[in-house]
């Protein structure tokens, strides 16, 4: 076990892999459960309550629920095409979290381990890229059920996410500016000696955010699977596992983009607080400190998430657009200059 985790060969990749699988997909039943719970406590009602004590058991019911459901396949639906779009949807959104570091680089029993699957340079760019395939499964969902309702939400979603994907990306840009780096452990490194991007960048992290509740079709944006006008939108034909796995790729993205956050322009691990009583603290300790740090900044943000959803009501779609192009676009832009200006002063 200690050669798997410390090790760097093909063994030890693979057991980073299933591990943090493993940690990303318990961490999704969960927010399933605080999301429920804290939707009963918003909205003044009992939650889950009922499958163990204080209803802790009702992620692992709802999973045998799940396996053991029906799948349905409607007879004039797109077979292939049909049972490939969760998949694809839920690849991409658990591919993404090999580059994502949860923590630095440190020390236990002499050998060095990388809290982290895939170390790349592009981290940030392979992000974008993978994140950005999540949507073809949703239109593909859309299209191959034959059903109107599906299909309307699909193209929503494309359209959605093409509006938005650019004021993200652009909000960023600010970001490696600063960092002169596209690996995300270069840009939570050069916070540790200066203040938050979210300080130095609170237009980007304010188009980050809004695009990021866009791009995961959260509430008050969550148009591809509107209730009142959709039925369930390009989800709607699908039933058992595969709709399952929809649902999952869903909080999977969630938590993508709220590690996200936290890296670009919350210090990511680092807490000027913390930082100075851990010079003398073994190079371990430091590690699971920094990934404590990480992990309480992460629910932050989930928590954020849930507040979100259950508090502000859906915008129309074409509040949605208009807000997309002519708000969000020209603030990441205008970002984009504040940063190169405040770069160029010295005052980053």
């Amino acid at each position: 076990m200690t050669d798997l985790l410390l090790g760097t060969g093909l063994a030890a990749t693979l057991f980073k892999i299933a591990v943090i699988l493993g940690v990303v997909m318990t961490v999704v039943g969960n927010i399933v459960l605080a999301e429920r719970k804290l939707a009963g406590w918003i909205q003044d009602r009992v939650g889950p309550n009922r499958a163990g004590p204080w209803g802790l058991l009702q992620p692992l019911a709802d999973g045998i629920k799940f396996i053991f459901k029906e799948d349905i396949i409607p007879t004039s639906a797109h077979r292939p095409l049909f049972v490939l779009a969760p998949v694809l949807s839920l690849t991409a959104a658990l591919t993404t979290f090999a580059v994502i570091p949860f923590a630095d680089r440190f020390v236990i029993l002499g050998r060095e381990v990388a809290p982290i699957i895939a170390d790349l340079d592009v981290g940030l760019l392979w992000i974008f890229a993978v994140s950005g395939l999540g949507v073809y499964g949703v239109v593909l969902a859309g299209w191959s059920s034959n059903n109107k309702y599906s299909l309307m939400g699909g193209l929503r979603s494309s359209a959605q996410m093409i509006s938005y994907e650019l004021s993200m990306t652009l909000s960023v840009v600010g970001v490696l500016m600063a960092a002169e780096s596209l690996r995300l452990a270069d840009i939570v490194n050069a916070q540790a000696g200066s203040v938050w991007n979210v300080v130095s960048q609170p237009i980007g992290f304010l188009v980050f955010i809004i695009s990021a509740f866009a791009e995961t079709n959260r509430l008050p944006f969550d148009l591809p699977e509107a209730e009142p006008e959709l039925v369930a939108g390009y989800h709607t034909e699908y039933s058992g596992m595969p709709f399952l796995m929809f649902y999952m790729a869903e909080y999977a993205n969630v938590i993508l983009s709220s590690s996200l956050m936290v890296l670009l322009f919350f210090g990511g691990w680092h807490l000027p607080v913390v930082e100075p009583m851990l010079r003398g603290v073994s190079q371990g300790v430091a590690g699971l400190i920094h990934l404590g740090i990480f992990s309480l900044k992460l629910s932050c943000f989930l928590f954020l998430y849930i507040w979100v959803r259950w508090t502000l009501p859906r915008f129309r779609y074409d509040q949605l657009m208009r807000l997309g192009w002519k708000v969000m676009l020209p603030l990441a832009l205008a970002n984009v200059v504040w940063t190169a200006a405040i770069i160029l002063w010295g005052w980053i």
